[in-house]
């Protein structure tokens, strides 16, 4: 029983939090700072629409920050690409999109319909968040076109596959 040592608990927990947190090249990169700055906004508007008078409006943010939350963790921890049922572009797009849109509608109507300053502030940050939202889909809007561009190949398909699909038309 001595030959296996007990493993230090810090260690541990290190690589416990490094596994959850998202890496340094990610959150540094363009997505990653996109993602980060989506999460934190959604919630700080969730927290906003929470404690004001326009609380009917409390599920977009809380959606919006939920499903930012899981593409997060989902890019950080390369999980989009071990697990390839989704088109994670194409999800990622209408999320951005759909959210840019709702957060836009219901931040005009939290300016403009209740007084409270906890609502104006959930508005505040609801527009902010959707020209973060907008600028996350207009890029990913450019890497999709980019990507139909090129006739939609992946670069994992073998050029094997390609070329037996070209001669069988030609015969």
């Amino acid at each position: 029983m001595g030959d296996i040592e007990a493993p230090s608990s810090s260690p541990t927990r290190r690589t416990v939090l490094q596994s959850i947190l998202p890496s340094k090249e990610f959150a540094t990169s363009r997505k990653g700072m996109l993602l980060i700055a989506e999460v934190v906004l959604s919630f700080i508007s969730f927290l906003c629409f929470a404690g004001s008078g326009a609380a009917a409006f409390v599920t977009v943010p809380l959606l919006a920050f939920l499903a930012s939350l899981f593409l997060l963790f989902g890019y950080s921890t390369k999980f989009n690409e071990r697990f390839k049922g989704f088109c994670w572009p194409l999800m990622d797009f209408i999320r951005c999109v759909t959210a840019s849109i709702i957060f836009f509608i219901i931040s005009i109507m939290a300016v403009s319909k209740y007084a409270d300053g906890s609502s104006k502030a959930a508005g505040i940050f609801g527009f902010i968040a959707t020209i973060v939202f907008a600028l996350d889909f207009y890029f990913i809007f450019n890497e999709l076109a980019s990507f139909l561009k090129q006739g939609g190949e992946s670069n994992e398909e073998p050029s094997g596959q390609q070329d037996e699909f070209s001669d069988s038309d030609s015969d």
